[in-house]
């Protein structure tokens, strides 16, 4: 029994021996494996987890306008102050503390929330503030030797140089949000990316934003750098953007509509491009330059007269008699009327349960034909051929065809496309019948009809070009930040082609050159001093207050010439929440006689023998 248990305990050592032969060989084995055969592999594994990037930011590309000469927007040296908390010895926290607050400027308790005693063992920066001046960091770096821990870097910001009414067009930048980095993840933003927020910064974003560079280095586990080794990829610039605007036409259309709500568009018709685009009241976009904006972003976000709406495309309104244009287009093009034959207007007419009343109430305006119609801008004379002749389902076609309705697609974000109503539109909206009316209503460019002040230049566009409307557009040419060198050029884009006979236009033309000079805007137009001929329609919208009505003025100079790129649209809307004045034909005189006579607009005031423009008061049409 004793050989036995002997035997059995032997056999046991044996088995435990083998067992730990064979653990020391597997782990033997693994180890030479890890340390020999995949050193390289796991010593660039550890490398890569110690390495710590930080991202260079790219500057965004200029903008200039159409003249490629002095930038609208560049970027200005702006410096980022930040705070490595494990090499302020400890007990000097608050010390480097309340010597930043007096340089920055900034509350101390701001700094110290940036900087809990969780984090002050650690090696990583932390940002404090950003947009710091340079002599602020000039003042920094005189006590660098009392401000461990404390280091800056570059971070440039946008300098926007005085463009004023051009804010709505080039807009601002601002930090990605969470919203926005959802849908853009994808297209390479990242957290803490600045992006444009609104105008052509938003629109073209990706053009302008360049490369962001890197900056990698080796730390240990608690951030400390442990090499001067490292790697960095330098940022790339974006692309500078010359726009088909022309400052000085802005800085006159500007000057011509005044501190009145509204909107000015110069387009030119032979090929979209936009050269003044104005809507009051702006904003400065150099407030999103400040640490913290908030407090001047809400001032503006509640401002009543909203100055962050670009009235030029992201309102419309009722568009008044300057839609007889169109309407005299669908009685043209239809022969839904002779255009010698005469309606009498005594100043009235009853249909239904009201009298509807033309602007000329007593006389009237006596026996017109569709010309004259136009040039005294009768209301009698449309409301009848409107209802009785031409018809609503016309009236909608040749609405719809002239672009209203719907987006021009100009590349710009936040265009509305305005409303052509219809009697389906009124029985969804309202649950109600369309009426005779509503027809009449439609006839003279009021009721529901609705359009912005770009689709009225761009039915004054397409009368000028026989029936072509070239997209418009506000990108000119893309260059090269370095050398300047252009590497796209926008062309022009057919944005619709109408079938209405070019005969047709002709007489458009010529019946709105009779509106200068034979009709309702002799006066304002001062066509004896004004350097240029000029043809258009004005238009008084009712707007539902009391004496309060918009002014529309939408035309094109020069009337006759012999090359189309010399033609340029000017549509003017005045609100009528402004004081009455009938304004808009005044400030396209203004804007007419600077162009053509390359006058400045204190030039142009003073030839057309106007005085202070707030001074002048017009009349209704």
């Amino acid at each position: 029994m004793a050989e036995e248990r002997n035997e059995n305990n032997l056999s046991r050592v044996l088995i435990l021996k083998l067992i730990v032969i064979f653990i020391f060989v597997v782990y033997t084995g693994r180890l030479f494996s890890m340390q020999i055969l995949s050193g390289d592999l796991y010593l660039s594994r550890a490398q890569s987890i110690a390495r710590q990037t930080r991202v260079i930011p790219a500057q965004r590309g200029e903008i200039y306008d159409r003249n490629f000469d002095t930038p609208l927007v560049l970027n200005t040296e702006s410096f980022v102050v930040s705070v490595t908390p494990a090499e302020i010895p400890r007990g000097d926290m608050q010390e480097v503390i309340d010597r930043l607050s007096v340089l920055l400027n900034i509350n101390r308790d701001t700094i110290a929330a940036r900087l809990p005693l969780s984090i002050h063992h650690l090696y990583q920066p932390v940002e404090i503030t950003s947009n710091v001046p340079f002599n602020t960091i000039a003042a920094i770096s005189e006590q660098v030797h009392s401000l461990p821990g404390v280091s800056w870097h570059s971070r440039p910001i946008r300098n926007y140089t005085d463009i004023s009414s051009l804010s709505h067009i080039i807009g601002y930048v601002g930090n990605i949000t969470r919203e926005e980095l959802t849908v853009l993840f994808n297209r390479g933003y990242q957290q803490g990316d600045i992006i444009g927020k609104s105008g052509i910064e938003r629109q073209y974003d990706e053009i302008l934003r360049g490369s962001e560079g890197r900056e990698t280095r080796t730390v240990d586990v608690w951030g400390r750098s442990m090499s001067d080794d490292f790697n960095r990829i330098a940022p790339e610039m974006g692309r500078n953007l010359v726009l088909t605007i022309d400052r000085n036409i802005q800085l006159l259309a500007e000057k011509a509509l005044g501190r009145r709500m509204g909107a000015v568009v110069v387009l030119r018709p032979a090929t979209g491009e936009i050269l003044a685009m104005v809507s009051y009241p702006w904003y400065d976009p150099t407030i999103f330059n400040l640490s913290d904006f908030s407090a001047e972003f809400q001032v503006l976000t509640n401002n009543p007269n909203r100055p962050f709406l670009n009235r030029a495309i992201m309102s419309s309104y009722p568009p008044a008699s300057s839609f007889k244009i169109v309407m005299s287009a669908g009685i043209l093009s239809e022969n839904a009327f002779p255009i010698n034959q005469t309606i009498e207007c005594r100043g009235e007419i009853y249909f239904g349960d009201r009298v509807w009343r033309c602007h000329n109430r007593s006389p009237g305006h006596g026996r017109l034909s569709l010309s004259r119609a136009l040039a005294q801008s009768c209301n009698v004379y449309y409301w009848t051929v409107g209802r009785d002749y031409l018809g609503l389902d016309n009236i909608i076609k040749y609405s719809q065809d002239f672009g209203f309705g719907r987006v021009s697609g100009i590349d710009i974000p936040g265009e509305v496309g305005g409303l052509v109503p219809t009697p389906q539109w009124r029985e969804a909206r309202f649950h109600t019948r369309w009426m005779g009316g509503d027809t009449m209503n439609i006839s003279i460019g009021q009721g529901d009809m609705a359009v912005t002040p770009l689709q009225m230049a761009n039915m004054v566009a397409m009368t000028v070009n026989d029936g072509i409307i070239y997209r418009p557009h506000i990108l000119s040419e893309i260059r090269d930040p370095i050398t300047g060198a252009l590497e796209i050029k926008t062309v022009p884009e057919v944005f619709h082609r109408s079938d209405i006979s070019p005969a047709v236009f002709a007489a458009l033309r010529e019946d709105m050159r009779g509106v200068v000079t034979n009709g309702t805007v002799q006066y304002p137009m001062n066509i004896r001093a004004l350097s240029v001929e000029v043809a258009g329609k004005t238009g008084t919208g009712e707007a539902g207050l009391v004496n309060g009505w918009h002014s529309w003025f939408a035309s094109y100079a020069p009337y006759q010439t012999n090359d189309p790129n010399e033609r340029v649209v000017v549509s003017v809307l005045v609100e009528a929440s402004n004081p009455w004045e009938w304004w808009a034909p005044y400030a396209s005189a203004i804007i007419y006689q600077g162009i053509f006579a390359n006058q400045t607009y204190e030039e142009a005031i003073q030839t057309l023998g106007f005085r202070d423009t707030n001074d002048i008061q017009g009349r209704r049409e």
